[in-house]
C-alpha cells in the first residue's frame, strides 16, 4: 500500500494472497485501485453478501464501503475458455442480474438508475449506478474470472467524490494484463 495523493492510498492485491480454490478457479489476476486513507480493510467472511466470491473488502463508517468479487466464468458459461471477455459472459442486464442480489442484498429489479458500457485500453466494462443507498459498480473479465468492484455510499459522499474527482462514476476500469481499478486522477 503506497500513498497516491494527499488522503488517498493504492491498494495492490498481493501476488501471493490466497483465495481462489475450488472448480474453475485460477490464480487470480493482481489488480490494484485507490482508496481513501480512512477506509480501513476488513475481514472477508463467507457469510458476506457475494459469499466466497468477495476477494476483499473495505469500509468507513462515515463515507461508506468498497468490496472486489472475483468470480469464475464458469459461473456463467463452461465455455468462455481462459481469456473470457465481459461480452462473451453477456450483456450488462445478464451481468447485473447475476451479481446485483449479492452486492445490495435484495431484488434489483427497478433499482437501476444507470448502465452503460465503456472500453479503456481495449477491455470492455459494464458500469451500473444502482438506487440509494447508491451503489457504484463496475464489472469487466480477464482472464477466466469475472471482476466486479462495487462502491457503496451516502448519496452526499457520491456527490462529494464525484465534485471532487471529476469522471469518478466512469473512471474504475483495467490496464494491460493487470487488473487496475483506478480511481481518475490519481
Amino acid at each position: 500500500k503506497q500513498c497516491a495523493q494527499t488522503g488517498w492510498r493504492t491498494y495492490r492485491r498481493p501476488d501471493d494472497k490466497s483465495g481462489g480454490h475450488g472448480v474453475g478457479w485460477s490464480p487470480i489476476i493482481p489488480y490494484s485501485f485507490s482508496v481513501p486513507q480512512d477506509f480501513e480493510e476488513v475481514p472477508v467472511s463467507i457469510a458476506d453478501l457475494g459469499g466466497t466470491e468477495i476477494d476483499l473488502r473495505f469500509a468507513s463508517s462515515k463515507e461508506g464501503r468498497l468490496f472486489v468479487i472475483v468470480a469464475p466464468v464458469l459461473r456463467f458459461a463452461d465455455n468462455l475458455g481462459d481469456d473470457a471477455t465481459i461480452q462473451k459472459i453477456g450483456p450488462p442486464e445478464k451481468v447485473i442480474s447475476a451479481f446485483g442480489p449479492e452486492v445490495i442484498g435484495e431484488n434489483i429489479e427497478g433499482k437501476v438508475l444507470s448502465m452503460n458500457t465503456v472500453e479503456h485500453d481495449g477491455r470492455m466494462y459494464y458500469q451500473y449506478e444502482l438506487e440509494p443507498p447508491h451503489v457504484l459498480i463496475t464489472a469487466t473479465a480477464a482472464g477466466n474470472r469475472l471482476y466486479l468492484f462495487s462502491v457503496t455510499g451516502s448519496g452526499m459522499y457520491l456527490s462529494s467524490m464525484e465534485e471532487a474527482l471529476p469522471g469518478f462514476k466512469e473512471d474504475i476500469r483495467v490496464f494491460s494484463c493487470s487488473l487496475v481499478l483506478d480511481l481518475p486522477g490519481l
